[in-house]
């Protein structure tokens, strides 16, 4: 046996147990998440150069990936974007997340055993964020004795209200992992009868789809909740079971909403009035001045923006403290005191890190992404459905957003995608092309 074959299950095992470690660390320890991806990154390169192969790189999204990396790294170079070296060694990095989601397709979660595992891990962090949440909701308190946000927000289990919008990406799939269960359960003693079979998935359902929502209403974040509920959209129109539960709890959510103004007037305030008001002011809010700014930074510089962490390094700009008559009029735009880390929004940053090229390419990468994670009929359906909805939310455009490379939400969303890929890429080895058709009908679930 050569040193090679003793050093490959070796690097295998490493790769599993970093995959399945990845969404703990993303909960809580965010150094070892940053660990953690570049093992994974590395680990790819290392196995595909021992055997793997490089059939990966031929995939169209990873293509256009490449090409929004490359054309970054070109923004970022001195006397082309802002020059320093801070930057330039970021946007050479920023490649470590795309090469981390496909070590998860081809190499970590490559046979069902993981792929497996994995769900279970993503259920058990879903469960704890839901732990959470409902402990501090009665008590005041998380676990660790964190109370709620001053503005009344829950947290979680952190200090600060961060928990709602990975909680928000990552219960899609886990909703939807519970509804194929509650259809693969059915009636199988067939001691009911089909009408009353039916009604009792669908109450269960309903509770399941009501119970997310209503956490998502005691969280009190705006746009972690609107996302939570274009998710279940998604996932209803690819998935008929869902359709009257998701209806339900479209209906229930002015019914929770009035008890939040009774029993939680805080998240209330949080959740509506405040939003309620933002929107009707937009481009006077912070929000709007924000955009603003990101479209005055693109307009000096539409070919090849800023480069990496533009906004953060360029907002402050005098020459950029101006307004726009056809969006906020707002003299100074904002003035520095609206500057922050990033722009908001994952379609604003790709444009002023790297000009319209830039944006051009990052479309491209989410087009990409969302075709590879396409639920066709098969295996799995329910859970890949809760995959694809995960990510078509983390890149929805009209929507504030953290950093798009920024730990830990851009590593859960790196991480589902990955998870993703691996379950589209098992579905391609085990099923044969089918027609078209509406997904429907418990008959392709199996988890």
């Amino acid at each position: 046996m050569t040193r090679t074959d003793r050093f490959l299950p070796v690097l295998d095992r490493l790769g599993l147990w970093a995959t399945l470690l990845l969404p703990v660390f993303l909960t809580h320890g965010r150094v070892f998440s940053e660990i953690t991806m570049d093992v994974l990154a590395a680990g790819l390169l290392a196995r595909s150069a021992l055997g793997l192969g490089w059939g990966w790189a031929r995939q169209s999204w990873v293509r256009v990936a490449l090409l929004w990396w490359l054309w970054q790294v070109v923004c970022s170079l001195p006397h082309i974007g802002l020059g320093s070296s801070q930057a330039l060694t970021q946007a050479i990095l920023a490649i470590r997340f795309p090469l981390m989601a496909i070590a998860l397709q081809v190499w970590t979660l490559s046979t069902d055993k993981a792929r497996r595992a994995i769900s279970w891990v993503l259920v058990a962090c879903c469960l704890y964020f839901v732990l959470q949440f409902v402990v501090q909701a009665i008590s005041g308190h998380n676990l660790f004795g964190y109370p709620r946000y001053i503005d009344g927000t829950l947290t979680g289990p952190y200090a600060h209200p961060r928990a709602a919008a990975p909680f928000s990406r990552l219960v899609l799939p886990v909703m939807m992992f519970g509804c194929a269960w509650l259809v693969a359960s059915g009636d199988e003693s067939g001691v009911l009868s089909g009408r009353t079979a039916r009604l009792r998935g669908f109450l269960a359902m309903s509770c399941l789809a009501i119970g997310v929502v209503a956490l998502m209403v005691l969280a009190g974040q705006r746009i972690p909740m609107a996302l939570t509920l274009l998710g279940m959209a998604v996932c209803a129109l690819f998935y008929r079971p869902l359709r009257p539960a998701a209806l339900a709890a479209l209906c229930s959510l002015p019914v929770l909403v009035l008890l939040a103004r009774i029993f939680a007037p805080q998240p209330f305030h949080h959740l509506v009035i405040l939003a309620a008001q933002q929107l009707s002011h937009f481009w006077e809010s912070h929000y709007g001045l924000v955009f603003t700014r990101a479209v005055v930074m693109a307009q000096a510089h539409p070919v090849t923006g800023l480069g990496y962490d533009a906004f953060r390094h360029a907002c402050a700009n005098p020459a950029y403290l101006h307004g726009l008559s056809w969006l906020s009029t707002v003299q100074d735009g904002g003035g520095t005191a609206i500057c922050v880390q990033h722009a908001h929004n994952h379609y604003l940053q790709a444009l002023t890190n790297a000009g319209l090229p830039g944006l051009f390419l990052f479309c491209g990468l989410v087009l990409g992404c969302l075709r590879a994670l396409w639920p066709l009929p098969g295996p799995h359906l329910a859970w890949r459905i809760g995959l694809f909805a995960a990510f078509f939310v983390q890149e929805w455009p009209l929507a504030s957003a953290s950093d798009f490379l920024n730990l830990p939400l851009g590593g859960w969303a790196f991480v589902l995608l990955g998870v993703g890929l691996a379950e589209a890429a098992a579905r391609s080895a085990s099923v044969p092309p089918l027609p078209a058709t509406l997904y429907a009908g418990p008959t392709a679930i199996s988890r």
